[in-house]
């Protein structure tokens, strides 16, 4: 017997077909896992785009407008006129080999600004985002790697953000893209910031907020 399995990614996209027999041992469903494309990680939006890394990576370049740079450590601000002023703000990185997108997130208007970075022949997602968590706002910054759990594991990341004689460090495992942003955000596995420490590391004169994160991803020997 066989079953078709089907995925429209999007209307401008060309649907994914796989034929798969019911007599398949294991290591053919493990295979079969990983022929299952991957949900596109542009996280400003409800995109539908599903498929390989090479394909989401065009995508995000040509559908998103990502920028595409080099290199394995980052270095970016985050500054906003008024901290006391509640919104949700998203920062993503992309990086080619480490990916990492920015954007800000008002809550009803989405502005987006990724880069890509390339380091290690992989792709990386570095998000940066302000939401609640109950009536504080706090700023959260994590990494995803664009393919498997399996592969992630094999590299580390580390993200800082300091100022005014303060620094915290946060290091991690990137989480794979098999996990959804949500999931990695509401899981708390990353940088967290609350909003009177950003205010201490933006100078304490509660009048600006102005983040300075730095990082890095390296591979695990």
């Amino acid at each position: 017997m066989v079953t078709l399995f089907v995925r429209a990614a999007s209307s401008e996209c060309t649907t994914t077909a796989l034929l798969v027999d019911k007599s398949w041992g294991t290591s053919d469903v493990w295979l079969l896992r990983r022929f299952r494309p991957y949900n596109c990680p542009y996280a400003g939006s409800e995109c539908l785009v599903t498929g390989d890394i090479p394909m989401l990576v065009a995508h995000l370049k040509n559908d998103h407008k990502v920028d595409m740079h080099d290199g394995c450590t980052f270095n970016h601000r985050y500054v906003k006129p008024n901290p006391h002023e509640v919104e949700n703000a998203t920062w993503m990185l992309t990086l080619r080999f480490v990916v990492a997108y920015f954007f800000v997130t008002h809550i009803y208007i989405y502005i987006y600004h990724l880069q890509v970075f390339s380091c290690y022949g992989h792709y990386f997602c570095l998000h940066f985002e302000a939401f609640l968590l109950g009536m504080a706002p706090v700023y959260m910054a994590f990494v995803r790697f664009l393919g498997e759990d399996s592969e992630a594991r094999h590299f580390s990341y580390s993200l800082e953000v300091g100022g005014n004689g303060r620094k915290l460090t946060w290091q991690g495992v990137p989480r794979s893209i098999r996990d959804s942003h949500k999931k990695v955000r509401d899981s708390y596995d990353g940088l967290i910031i609350h909003r009177t420490m950003a205010l201490f590391f933006s100078g304490g004169d509660l009048h600006e907020l102005k983040l300075r994160i730095t990082g890095r991803i390296w591979k695990e020997q």
